[in-house]
């Protein structure tokens, strides 16, 4: 249902009564008015509360790595920071808080925090926050095996889903035929490509929850991209 916001709605629905001719017809409009506003407030009440709600579950995934009286420091200081931020994140999931607006929120203040040139280490926490949503999401769906055997490329995107972002490199230069491994580049591109048009169908288009996650894949192929360059040089 569609709640009007506009002071036009108001100000047709108040020439309406001016011009009603009979007291009920009037009565009708003063009621369907008090009616309309009462939606409007209990819509507005909710939606307040949701923002709350949403505030605080962002302020339990990054309290590790939050110091008491001071402002937010990136890298944490405790190496078992991240680890704790990712339990926090998947107990959250699993109650049905990381929705739409937790995304929001989170997206919010990471605006803000991108104004506010004072507090870069917000900025870098809160998009590990998201980072770390997309991983968790991500590594609940595996398209690693098909038909009983193992898709290799598959398995290895998954592998660096699931991965610190730390670890991005290592793996990458272990996998990729231009380092290590066995997955060429071409195929890893292929993988990934699929991958985010597996997120474009499965997702609600235009949703945070969308954009976060071909983000994250986006930011592994970049991370890829680099690597293979540097190494063999761009493709011609």
């Amino acid at each position: 249902m569609q709640i009007p916001e506009s002071e036009g709605f108001w100000v047709r629905l108040a020439a309406r009564i001016d011009l009603c001719k009979s007291d009920d017809d009037k009565k009708d409009y003063e009621e369907l008015a008090e009616n309309v506003m009462n939606i409007v407030d209990r819509v507005v009440h909710k939606t307040d509360e949701k923002i709350e709600q949403s505030t605080d579950v962002l302020k339990a995934i990054i309290s590790p790595v939050m110091n008491e009286g001071e402002d937010a420091m990136w890298p944490p200081r405790n190496p078992e920071a991240l680890k704790l931020m990712e339990k926090e994140i998947s107990n959250r999931e699993k109650e049905g808080q990381l929705d739409e607006s937790f995304l929001s929120e989170v997206n919010a203040q990471l605006r803000q925090a991108k104004e506010d040139v004072d507090k870069p280490g917000l900025q870098a926490m809160l998009q590990k926050v998201l980072q770390l949503y997309a991983s968790n999401f991500l590594r609940k769906r595996s398209y690693a095996y098909k038909g009983g055997e193992v898709v290799v490329p598959e398995k290895f995107l998954e592998s660096i889903i699931e991965a610190p972002e730390n670890d991005w490199n290592r793996l990458l230069l272990d996998g990729l035929t231009v380092g290590k491994g066995d997955v060429s580049p071409e195929e890893f591109y292929a993988v990934t490509k699929k991958r985010i048009e597996r997120i474009l169908i499965r997702t609600e288009g235009g949703s945070y929850q969308q954009r976060v996650l071909v983000e994250y894949i986006k930011e592994i192929q970049a991370r890829a991209e680099e690597i293979v360059n540097r190494l063999q040089g761009p493709a011609v």
